[in-house]
């Protein structure tokens, strides 16, 4: 985002949509140590900080075993290797997620099957999986979008009625829970991303894998390094996906700030809702949803702005220097890769309407109560402009409001 004139006071400050510099403000002296210590070991692929990340992410999540990998995605993909997911399977997922969901799937030979989303939370719906079986279906992939836990209970009812896998795409959800459990134990596998900008986030790209199954934790570890089982003798085919040393010191360090970052994101959240409602900017547009079953982690802050209003939206806030988003634009059934599939425009109507209507705000923990004052004022001048009579209902005018 271009910043104002510094020089100038009658310039209002720019609101970042992330800011990681202020986050690393915080934490620059236990960094730098960090780093500098594995530059004096000069052991940088794997070992000892990789080997204490794993278990510190192993007992955060409660899972059995950690893996560490080189993305998100190949997290994802490994996964699906390690319990033989291939060429004339199917595995059902949500085509509102990034690429790399669906990405994965296709890379083992399997076939993505999309179905459509709950309105209000972006998750999953179950019903719809449920619809979506096949003798083909071996798994199912949901995806805790933003941070918040896809509806687990029908999903497990499915899978097990089923005989089918289940593999958390968790990577926006680290410290999510669902009943009380957190994100990473809620599947045969969770799937996390140590993009820079991800709740935790390393400094480059980074991933991890959680189980409580010790045979697929052992199986991850070869798959990583070429399906090796030492000595340069390979039990499988696997590849190159280990995650580095300077990655894991970095993660280290900021795992043990990750539950006060997480508590500032559900705080920020909060003080969103209050400054909105406070508005009245609630009757034209939809905040998130938080399910009282769960912990949100808001890895993002989205809300939706009906009446196709969305990117008019966006771009005012461009003009008045406020950072703002959009996860994601096109739904990946419509995406031009998987035209093979057969999916056609209206097949999947929420998730089409989500990628037309969803907006994400700036978040971050180090979010300021002016900064977030600014975001607001500066949404509400958005939705002012043009027409501040047209108030956009995206489920339908309110009983209340009929009249």
């Amino acid at each position: 985002m271009a910043g104002g004139n510094p020089s100038s006071s009658n310039t209002p400050e720019s609101v970042p949509f992330i800011d990681l510099k202020a986050q690393f403000q915080t934490i620059r002296l236990e960094i730098n140590a960090a780093v500098a210590q594995v530059f004096e070991n000069q052991a940088f692929v794997l070992g000892d900080e990789v080997a204490e990340l794993e278990f510190e992410i192993a007992e955060y999540c409660d899972s059995r075993d950690a893996i560490g990998c080189a993305s998100g995605s190949d997290a994802l993909l490994l996964s699906l290797i390690g319990m033989e997911i291939g060429p004339g399977d199917e595995v059902i997922t949500s085509p509102f997620t990034f690429f790399a969901t669906a990405g994965a799937i296709c890379r083992t030979g399997a076939t993505p099957v999309f179905v459509d989303i709950l309105p209000d939370t972006y998750n999953i719906d179950p019903k719809a999986i449920e619809a979506a079986i096949t003798p083909k279906t071996r798994a199912i992939m949901p995806v805790h979008i933003f941070g918040q836990c896809a509806d687990m209970d029908p999903i497990w009812r499915i899978a097990f009625n089923h005989n089918l896998f289940v593999f958390e795409d968790a990577c926006q959800a680290i410290g999510a829970t669902y009943n009380g459990r957190r994100a990473g134990v809620l599947g045969r596998t969770g799937c996390f991303s140590f993009f820079p900008t991800k709740n935790l986030g390393a400094a480059g790209d980074g991933g991890i894998i959680t189980t409580d199954d010790p045979a697929l934790a052992a199986k991850l570890r070869r798959l990583r390094v070429h399906g090796d089982l030492g000595g340069y003798t390979h039990k499988e085919v696997g590849f190159n996906s280990r995650l580095d040393a300077l990655q894991a010191a970095v993660l280290r360090v900021k795992l043990q700030h990750l539950e006060k970052w997480t508590e500032g994101r559900i705080a920020n959240a909060a003080r969103y809702t209050e400054l909105c409602e406070g508005q009245k900017l609630t009757d034209r547009i939809d905040l998130p949803s938080a399910r009282p079953d769960r912990r949100h982690v808001y890895n993002q802050f989205t809300v939706r702005v009906g009446e196709g209003r969305r990117d008019e939206v966006q771009k005012s806030l461009r003009e008045q220097q406020i950072g703002a988003a959009i996860y994601y634009p096109t739904p990946l059934h419509l995406q031009e890769c998987f035209a093979g599939l057969g999916y056609k425009q209206g097949q999947l109507p929420e998730a089409e309407r989500a990628s037309a209507e969803v907006l994400s705000l700036p978040i971050f923990s180090e979010l300021t109560n002016g900064q977030q004052d600014r975001v607001v004022d500066g949404f509400a001048t958005a939705l002012n402009a043009g027409n501040p009579s047209t108030v956009a209902y995206p489920f339908g005018l309110p009983d209340s409001k009929a009249a």
